[in-house]
């Protein structure tokens, strides 16, 4: 594989800091964003080669800082190709329960930071002829599941417009790949916002039996290696878009009677 330079958002923990552990290992050249300086200066240490990782502070709701944080991005070693909008929070409390105001925070972070931020870097990608979107979504971004109103709301809008996006710029040479993962075995769920704002701070029992964020992020990596439009990971629960989609009304009484919390 030719050496590609990649900006990972999200790449302080779980599926960012996988990502970012393969593909530095394979000689690439990355930037690494999150609001966590201090474990992004450890990731870069620990990198094989410290020289070809720049640490890149980025908050996503900050959207005045995105023309900035852009350029440093493309400058520090000369262009971008690959962006991967890892960076985002979740949620789980009912909807009756759910303030507006962590209903906003969720798509502020998940919906608008992503946009805001893939919008800022385009036309980088259009006068290059060429960039790769990869934009971690959820099963969820397929599906509505209780205890995730606001989050599964904010991933189905990521589908939504970078689905448009890569009709508009197909032209343009630029690709989108929506990653979707299930349970994946990180601290999504502990870091979750409940219905007043604060952190779930607990462990879902099917994130901590989920799959690893090493093997998930094989299965993003060979996903964007064939350039595809969409990926889903995960266990058996990757089949409920299938059930859904064939059998709504099925999965609809399924999903009533499921222990998703």
């Amino acid at each position: 594989m030719s050496q590609k330079i990649i900006w990972i958002t999200g790449a302080s923990s779980g599926i960012g800091e996988a990502l970012f552990n393969l593909y530095q290992k394979q000689g690439n050249k990355l930037v690494i964003s999150a609001r966590n300086i201090t474990a992004l200066e450890k990731l870069k240490n620990n990198a094989s080669n410290p020289n070809h990782i720049h640490v890149l502070p980025l908050d996503l709701v900050d959207h005045a800082s995105f023309s900035k944080k852009c350029k440093e991005a493309i400058e520090v070693f000369g262009r971008i190709d690959i962006l991967i909008n890892n960076g985002g929070i979740s949620q789980r409390s009912l909807a009756a329960e759910t303030s507006l105001e962590v209903d906003r925070k969720i798509m502020e972070v998940n919906f608008f930071g992503t946009i805001g931020l893939s919008k800022t870097l385009l036309p980088h990608f259009i006068k290059n002829k060429s960039g790769h979107y990869a934009v971690v979504s959820s099963l969820v971004g397929k599906f509505g599941s209780p205890y995730r109103s606001a989050y599964a709301a904010s991933k189905h809008a990521l589908h939504g417009f970078f689905d448009s996006l890569r009709a508009e710029h197909y032209k343009d040479n630029i690709h989108v790949t929506m990653i979707c993962p299930g349970f994946i075995r990180t601290n999504v769920s502990i870091n979750a916002l409940t219905g007043d704002g604060s952190a779930l701070n607990q462990m879902d029992e099917a994130q901590d039996k989920g799959m690893s964020p090493e093997k998930c992020t094989e299965e993003i990596f060979k996903a964007l290696e064939k350039r595809k439009e969409e990926v889903l990971i995960g266990g058996k629960e990757k089949y409920a878009v299938y059930l859904k989609r064939f059998f709504p009304g099925l999965f609809s009484k399924i999903l009533r009677k499921a222990k998703v919390r």
